[in-house]
């Protein structure tokens, strides 16, 4: 072409499918010489703008890219072959902070979950999508209460008084509410395990970093899609308490003293909602052009559980669009979304109270009145005289912009709000129990009023590089800059003496307690800052070595004026060793990589002000002028050396694919320590005002290998059948909690409860593993049946004889046990036939103690209401008043049948049904344990004071979905 020819541009057509010959819906095309870009319509059909000899490119995931030359023709048609490339680390994209990478080129310990596989049990918090499908990564919740969150432990405990929980950064918003999230509109959700990975994230990333990914518009035809599912919940009963008809007969027998009342009553029957129905509904649209797109979502989600009066009602609006403009050189990203939910808090307590109760009592007296008394609550009652409700809309909204500022050059800022406000409301009868039971105000009944408001904003501008040098050589730089304010507010008020019911909590100043001075009433305010300065350089040598080093200098309102700044550095590389010469030959590995890393991240969850001198009411005092008035002095000793928890944490890791791409796998071992561990320690008076102060002191640490395996084990053309397995195990430590200056030598965790006043059933000595039960050893009973233990000399002696002082050097106290499983595993299969697909889930927890509390306190014919069955054949020996002791830990180990799931995907010839699938989840079908009291599912292994059963806590269910999923 001659110089300074230019040579005419026209519009090409064409039509993009398969290598089935089907149509090709939102397959990309790129004219390489312009930058112009579109996408496939529904029919797989484009325009764009062309001349002779410009070079066009077709991509679509799972796909061969193809690259064709314009020719004279304007139509063009592509058949894409399916990739060659098997590896899904090839085309996987991870979040790892502030940006993403492929996860071929990912450094650090980073697990990645996509929505194709998560759990299909209908979750209430978007961590229930992912329960048991990322190693080391521990969830729990305690039964299937819809207002209650879930427990999250990454890699062990990280901190004795400060935050324990993982930072959730949802769509860039650091500490973003998973209230928000709605289990259709998740895309993905990251983990970085190790503080290689989360050093990004500085002093809020102790316990790791969750980054979960929305779903975004898309350029392409406009799509609609409708999800939703019912489900039903039955109660899951696992402790064997004696039928009012057989406490009649022990009580006959002798065997109980205890007083017949005449009536048969199922208390814990009366506290279910039987007729319970859960439903989801969501409908979402999305599309738009290469320069616009969309996506949208309104969900609906009635949450009824299986306790009476204990639900949640909740809709989710969110909105995403994405803007290109100034020649494709500026991307802008934006997010809306807000929840209403109104939930009831009433119902979902009690239970320990109603299974222990003497059966032959009734809810009502014989005139047909509640029956109240002043040793028990009648929880029936209390459902039908009292309400407890709280109303609650939270919001998020963020922005983000890219600009392409030269090649290689992208300058971004980010900005977030997001908005928590709630209102409480309480309101007691007149009659009710709380009411007529109260001394001040008998039968005035009582009011409650209570708001909450937190509000948060952050901003986050980025400037990012990246080049090649030599062509082998990558460089990507990151430098940024955060702010993050947080601030909360909140206020409450309750009054008693009311002269009727009509008002409820809505006219709070008519109560007689006002004028009285024995109403309350009170608010409060707090807020803190975050400022950080951070960096990445990512290298990459020819796809062979990768290095990543990170540093955030990061300063905070919360700690002491001699410690407001401190550094996170990391340093992480990886090896992929089948890039190597010597691997060319070895066709059994397809891919093998090694990883290292360390890093240091922090722990700034603590209350505000804790290194500030904080003033507190002294009490009311006459004055000489003749008033009352409040007197105020200093409540909290000051420490302006107080700084954040520090975890330093090394990880070895290895990725692998083997066998023609059959097995897939990551080993990881890491080793963690946190120092200067916060807490309260004995100070000296003078200097100090008071005798306690909050300080840096401990040091804790933890070290564990973690699995993970897929293996495809079928694949044909009808037939396919894969494996998922993760496993790790965990080793926990309290390495010290004292110096010089302050002294504290064992911890104790893990409060017995029940019948008697037993305390604490773990005690954490320093240099001792944490969740250790410290208590009796069991030597039997005497011939009539009293307690007999061995002291530290290994003679059985009788309990007065017993040393119980913690001192370790004069104790008969022994380690009796430990309360966390060392080791975590999960299996799932997942089956595909035809149109049939089937899910299998299993998860177990191994080799760890429970102490059986149930059967400590009401296994023991020393407790005056109903009893276990097994207090007359297991326990039928005692003849004595409550022990803790080894006599009642068991194993906990167990196998849990979690989930399985049917579906159907139907193929339909019409066009205005894209894809429709229905499906049926069955959940906690069945359990393989030895363990004898409650589901150890749902007892607490994580944190400081695990292990202890606890007959009250909310009840272990198992459940039925049925749903629907429909794409237009």
């Amino acid at each position: 072409m001659p110089a300074g020819r230019i040579q005419a541009q026209k519009n090409v057509t064409g039509t993009v499918v398969d290598d089935s010959g089907l149509p090709v819906p939102g397959a990309g095309i790129k004219n390489q010489s312009t930058g112009k870009t579109t996408v496939t319509d529904a029919n797989g059909k484009f325009v764009i703008e062309a001349s002779a000899g410009q070079v066009l490119r077709f991509t679509y995931i799972g796909y061969e890219t193809q690259d064709i030359t314009v020719g004279e023709s304007s139509v063009i048609n592509v058949k894409l072959a399916v990739s060659k490339n098997t590896n899904l680390q090839e085309v996987t994209v991870v979040a790892v902070g502030y940006g993403t990478q492929l996860q071929k080129e990912v450094t650090s310990a980073v697990a990645h979950v996509g929505s194709e596989d998560f759990r299909q049990s209908g979750s209430r918090n978007a961590l229930d999508l992912i329960q048991g499908k990322v190693a080391g990564l521990n969830i729990s919740r305690s039964g299937s209460n819809p207002n209650s969150g879930v427990n999250v432990q990454l890699r062990g405990v990280v901190s004795i008084t400060g935050s324990t929980s993982p930072l959730f950064v949802i769509d860039g918003i650091p500490g973003g509410n998973p209230d928000l999230l709605q289990q259709d509109d998740i895309e993905s959700i990251d983990v970085l395990k190790d503080g290689s990975a989360a050093a990004i994230y500085g002093s809020s990333a102790n316990a790791g970093v969750i980054l979960i990914t929305t779903k975004k518009g898309k350029a392409g035809p406009a799509q609609f899609n409708y999800s939703g599912y019912a489900r039903k919940e039955y109660y899951n009963q696992w402790l064997d308490f004696l039928t009012p008809a057989e406490y009649k007969e022990k009580i006959a027998s002798g065997e109980i003293k205890q007083q017949n009342f005449g009536s048969e009553t199922d208390f814990v029957d009366q506290l279910i909602n039987h007729d319970n129905l859960t439903q989801n509904h969501n409908f979402n649209f999305s599309g738009g052009t290469d320069k616009t797109s969309y996506r949208a979502s309104i969900n609906y989600r009635d949450l009824q559980g299986i306790a009476k009066e204990n639900s949640r009602e909740e809709y989710t609006l969110r909105f995403n669009i994405n803007q290109t403009g100034l020649d494709n050189r500026l991307k802008i990203q934006a997010n809306l979304v807000t929840n209403f939910n109104k939930a009831n808090l009433l119902g979902g307590g009690g239970w320990e109270s109603e299974q222990t109760k003497n059966p032959t009592l009734s809810n009502y007296n014989p005139d047909g009145s509640y029956r109240f008394d002043l040793t028990s609550t009648n929880e029936f009652a209390r459902l039908a005289q009292e309400t407890s409700y709280r109303k609650q809309q939270t919001s998020s909204a963020d922005v983000k912009a890219d600009l392409d500022i030269v090649e290689g050059l992208k300058a971004s800022i980010f900005g977030s709000v997001t908005r928590d406000n709630r209102y409480d409301g309480q309101y007691r009868l007149k009659a009710s129990e709380n009411s007529i039971e109260n001394t001040d105000f008998p039968g005035g009944g009582y009011a409650y009023k209570g708001d909450y408001l937190s509000q948060a904003w952050a901003v986050e501008p980025t400037l990012q590089y990246t080049t090649k040098i030599a062509s082998k050589h990558n460089l990507t730089g990151l430098l940024g800059y955060s702010y993050r304010y947080f601030m909360e507010e909140s206020s409450s008020a309750s009054n008693r003496g009311f002269i009727n019911d009509l008002f409820h909590e809505d006219n709070l100043g008519q109560g007689a307690a006002l004028g009285v001075g024995k109403a309350s009433m009170s608010s409060a305010k707090n807020d803190n800052t975050l400022i950080a300065f951070f960096g990445r350089i990512n290298y990459n040598y020819d796809g062979k070595y990768l290095l990543t080093a990170i540093l955030r200098r990061e300063g905070s309102s919360r700690f002491g004026d001699n410690n407001k700044w401190g550094n996170f550095p990391a340093v992480s590389g990886a090896w992929n060793i089948t890039q190597e010469n010597f691997m060319k030959n070895i066709q059994w590995v397809n891919n093998l990589k090694l990883r290292a890393g360390y890093g240091e991240t922090g722990n700034s969850g603590f209350s505000n002000n804790a290194s500030r001198v904080t003033l507190g009411g002294g009490g009311r005092y006459l004055y000489p002028d003749g008033q009352y008035l409040e007197t105020y002095g200093p409540n909290r000793n000051p420490n302006p050396n107080l700084r954040w928890e520090t975890k330093k944490e090394a990880n070895i890791g290895l990725d692998f694919t083997l066998f023609k791409s059959k097995l897939t796998g990551t080993i990881d071992l890491f080793k963690r320590t946190t120092k200067d561990l916060l807490d309260t320690y004995t100070s000296p008076q003078p200097p100090f005002v008071q005798n306690q102060i909050y300080t840096n002191v401990g040091t804790l640490s933890s070290k564990g290998i973690e699995l993970a395996l897929g293996y495809a084990a079928v694949n044909t053309k009808d037939f396919r059948w894969n494996i998922d397995v993760t496993a790790s195990t965990l080793s926990n430590k309290l390495d010290s909690y004292s110096n010089d200056e302050y002294k504290i030598l064992y911890k104790t965790f893990g409060g017995i409860g029940g019948a008697g006043a037993l305390g604490d059933a773990i005690v954490t000595y320093e240099g001792g593993a944490l969740g250790e039960f410290w208590g009796k050893k069991f030597a039997g009973f005497t011939a009539d049946g009293k307690w007999l233990f061995y002291n530290r000399n290994g003679q059985a002696v009788p309990n007065a004889q017993i040393n119980n002082s913690r001192d370790k050097n004069v104790t008969d106290l022994q380690m009796i046990g430990n309360a966390i499983p060392k080791y975590y595993a999960s299996m799932m299969h997942d089956f595909r036939y035809k149109q049939f697909d089937l899910r299998v889930f299993l998860r177990g927890k191994f080799d760890y103690d429970i102490l059986n509390r149930n059967a400590l306190s009401y296994a023991n014919k020393t407790w005056s209401g109903n009893l276990l069955t097994s207090t007359f054949d297991k326990y039928s020996q005692i003849n004595d008043t409550y022990m803790y002791s080894d006599y009642y830990l068991e194993k906990g180990n167990y196998v849990k049948l979690d989930e399985v799931t049917i579906g159907y995907n139907f193929k339909l010839k019409t066009k205005l049904i894209r894809n429709m699938r229905v499906y049926a989840t069955g959940q906690n079908l069945a359990t393989i344990t030895g363990y004898t009291g409650s589901d150890p599912d749902f007892i607490a292994d994580n944190g400081t004071g695990p292990g202890v059963d606890n007959s009250g806590a909310y009840p272990s269910t198992r459940s039925f979905l049925f749903g629907l999923n429909i794409g237009f």
